[in-house]
């Protein structure tokens, strides 16, 4: 009679001690070499797949604590970022803080922020100048971050001379009750800010940016 592999495995299965009764076979049954070359025992076969195994559970080990310490990396760029914000006694000081943290602490080459909160003067400052209302309208409607190869609207001339290297952009909307402003970072490196990214530390610092501005604005 001849049984089909699955009756085969099915049996094997229902019937674990088989082969504590049938030792000999798992040296004398010769299998292909997953690899090719010589036959092995099914014992041999065995070692090789739990071998095989333990390389995948050690890859996915090695990369979960990759992404663990890129993590704790990040964690402790955030938490320098808000300890120079805390020190900060005016508006002048938080923004001189948050250029120089993305600079220094998040190596961003290229930052700056436009604000229209009502109680600000426009045009007063770079970060006054007046913007138009259909980048207001964008970042208000924005649900998270925003990253890409391309600029919203003309936001990439906000950077002067350097605008046409430009290759990738992050926007992170400012806000409390209503939107105030919005950060804007960018980089010549088209794979810095793209759009598959994940943007929950961008979310974070937008979060303490727009706290650390909104105290000083009346």
């Amino acid at each position: 009679m001849n049984l089909e592999p699955g009756q085969i495995a099915d049996y094997l299965k229902k019937n674990p001690d088989f082969f504590e009764h049938n030792i000999t076979l798992l040296t004398d049954v010769e299998i292909p070499h997953p690899h090719g070359g010589r036959a092995i025992s099914i014992s041999e076969r065995q070692v090789l797949a739990l071998r095989e195994k333990n390389r995948i559970l050690e890859n996915k080990l090695a990369e979960l604590i990759q992404f663990a310490e890129e993590n704790d990396a990040v964690s402790e760029k955030i938490h320098r970022f808000a300890c120079s914000l805390l020190e900060c006694k005016d508006l002048d000081g938080v923004l001189l803080a948050i250029y120089s943290q993305m600079r220094e602490n998040f190596s961003v080459p290229h930052s700056l922020m436009r604000l229209w909160h009502p109680s600000l003067t426009p045009n007063t400052s770079n970060e006054t100048t007046e913007t138009n209302v259909e980048v207001r309208d964008f970042v208000a409607a924005m649900k998270g971050p925003y990253c890409g190869n391309h600029a919203v609207y003309e936001t990439n001339y906000w950077f002067g001379e350097v605008a046409p290297h430009l290759r990738s952009f992050a926007m992170v909307r400012l806000y409390s009750d209503e939107t105030f402003g919005v950060l804007l970072l960018a980089s010549e490196d088209a794979q810095r800010f793209y759009p598959e990214m994940g943007t929950l530390y961008l979310a974070r610092i937008g979060e303490l940016i727009s706290a650390a501005v909104e105290a000083y604005l009346v």
